[in-house]
């Protein structure tokens, strides 16, 4: 064994294989006693810097410039983000470049190191090792249901085979008991004839005895037998039994055998959720107290709809009003529309090009406000339209009832052509309840989530329309029981949703884990809601006709504060160097 090497040994030169050596070359990287460092200093062809062994590594050691060997970089060119040395600093490829210490980078990439190390030791390897045996769970899951489906094959083949075996073995015996039936009348007519045989031979003889006679009295005294013997016996037409195999279909047996469902393998873009030292992504944090900013007061006695405009303006409609009103955030009613129908709308929603598009369920219609006209966008037949969001492609995605009411489903509109249907699960079960107040929004990962009041649930499905998750109210709470009205997403793929039965709204992520209450703003009946870009919230109070916006989230610029801290924790840059890399991420 290499005792230099082993990890049970003491430290030893490596020239000599002197224990504890005193000295170290930190140009070389080796271990020196005293008896072996003048050899090495005299080893012309390398420079050499050695130090006391505890003071190792101290010294920086620069590279050799490539193109003006021996020259040593001491510089870096932040363009090229490469080291180079004095000579290459006169040189044209680097003119105007700007030329930092390298010992400032390397610094500064030691950092890095240390983030990265950080990192890896701490969420990424712990992560994938959690995922490897999640990985190894599967395998050992797959052999044993191999192993089970294999018993049950074998169990499944071998009651075939007895099957197969009392099938032949009836044939067999119906065939040895129609071959009796046959033999036995075969028989019987073999029996027939050679008795008659017997009688003809017996008449030859008597025949051939009477004519060699000259007795005239028994001559005339035979009777002859050929009338009894001419009628012949009746022919037998023997019909003998056939086997017809039917014709071996290996494909139609396989069916019949059994079947194998399919596999699937399925990958889940969300999967997998890394976490930082608190706990929580570097998103922008909630905060623990959310607030009020401003009170809108509208003219609805039963306030059910807000959806942003701007940031500054907002539409609002009621129930039993026939109108939509348009607000600023003074709480100024800078206009209004009628719907077309003169019925009351169910739900509102604004377009990326800052169109209203708002349901009119006794009209069965999905109508639009552009350039001052209302247009039909699309007409059911059958059903009705409830609640309505915009889609990030700005497809139209509406929830709409039978007319009995008994069924209920999401529609995906696009340039008002139904586009894709979503109402059952894979077990062919109904997703939503039937009727009632279903908000709709669409997250940032294309999840559609709907907050379903009647089934007292949040229900989530992926673009494709599987269910990815139902929500319905955190593990353990003191309050009463979940009724979801409004939902929202905001910026950050979090889920919001109001909870009227206990005057609060739900914060979850987008995996459905539950965050924060927003529970200190004294609302009352919250319904509707929607975000600005800020993810500021609007709250429509039913009851009191108040739309009220609430922070619940660091701003921009505290976002940026906390940013700085968050980073901080993970470099030794100066805050004004991180505030300079900040800043221009938001504006």
């Amino acid at each position: 064994m290499d005792t230099r090497h082993s990890a049970q040994d003491v430290v030893r030169c490596d020239v000599c294989d002197t224990p504890v050596p005193p000295l170290y070359c930190d140009f070389c990287q080796t271990n020196l006693c005293k008896a072996c460092v003048g050899d090495h200093m005299l080893d012309l062809s390398k420079k050499h810097q050695v130090v006391l062994f505890q003071e190792r590594r101290s010294i920086p050691n620069y590279p050799i410039c490539p193109k003006h060997s021996p020259k040593q970089c001491e510089l870096t060119c932040e363009q090229c983000d490469i080291p180079i040395c004095t000579h290459c600093v006169s040189s044209e490829s680097h003119k105007n470049h700007k030329l930092v210490d390298i010992f400032t980078n390397y610094e500064k990439k030691k950092e890095d190191l240390q983030n990265d190390l950080h990192k890896c030791k701490k969420y990424l390897s712990p992560k994938y090792q959690e995922i490897a045996k999640h990985i190894a769970f599967h395998k050992v899951d797959l052999r044993k249901n191999s192993e089970k489906l294999t018993t049950d094959i074998n169990k499944h083949g071998e009651a075939l085979h007895r099957e197969v075996d009392t099938i032949i073995q009836k044939l067999k015996s119906d065939l040895d008991e129609m071959d009796s039936k046959i033999l036995a009348v075969l028989n019987k007519q073999e029996d027939q004839i050679t008795h008659t045989i017997s009688k003809i031979t017996q008449s030859i003889a008597d025949l051939k005895k009477l004519l060699d006679s000259n007795d005239i009295s028994l001559v005339f005294a035979y009777k002859s037998k050929i009338d009894e013997f001419i009628k012949l016996p009746p022919k037998l037409a023997v019909s003998l039994p056939n086997f017809t195999p039917q014709k071996i279909n290996p494909e139609q047996h396989y069916q019949q055998f059994c079947s194998l469902s399919a596999f699937s393998i399925t990958t889940e873009e969300h999967g997998y959720t890394m976490e930082t030292e608190d706990g929580s992504s570097p998103l922008k944090p909630l905060l623990d107290e959310p607030r009020i900013i401003s009170i809108i007061m509208t003219k609805y006695t039963y306030l059910n709809s807000v959806t942003c405009h701007s940031d500054e303006e907002i539409w609002t409609c009621g129930d039993f009003d026939k109108i939509m009103g348009f607000y600023n955030l003074q709480g100024e009613l800078v206009k209004s529309v009628q719907t077309k129908s003169g019925s009351d709308p169910r739900d509102i929603a604004v377009t990326r090009s800052g169109d209203l598009v708002y349901t009119d369920y006794n009209d069965r219609t999905v109508n639009m406000l552009k350039n001052k006209h209302i247009q039909i966008l699309i007409k059911q037949r059958g059903w009705k339209p409830r609640n309505v969001c915009i889609s990030s492609s700005d497809d139209l995605l509406v929830v709409i009832d039978n007319d009995d009411g008994k069924q209920t489903k999401v529609v995906r509109y696009s340039d008002s052509t139904e586009k894709q249907s979503i109402q059952f699960n894979e077990k062919g079960q109904p997703l939503y309840s039937s009727g009632d107040i279903k908000y709709i929004s669409e997250n940032k990962n294309l999840d559609i989530c709907v907050a379903d009041s009647k089934a007292r649930a949040v229900v989530v499905v992926n673009q494709a329309g599987k269910l990815r998750f139902t929500y319905t109210g955190p593990p353990s709470t003191t309050k009463g029981s979940f009724s979801p009205c409004g939902i929202i997403t905001d910026s950050q793929g979090r889920i919001l949703t109001a909870d009227n039965n206990n005057d609060c709204i739900h914060i979850l992520d987008q995996d459905g884990q539950f965050l924060h209450y927003i529970d200190n703003c004294q609302l009352d009946w919250p319904w509707g809601l929607c975000v600005d870009t800020r993810d500021n919230l609007f709250v429509a109070e039913s009851s009191t006709g108040q739309v009220k916006k609430i922070q619940y989230c660091f701003s921009n610029l505290g976002y940026v504060a906390y940013l700085l801290h968050w980073m901080s924790c993970y470099s030794q840059t100066s805050s004004t160097s991180l505030l300079y890399a900040v800043l221009p991420q938001f504006g």
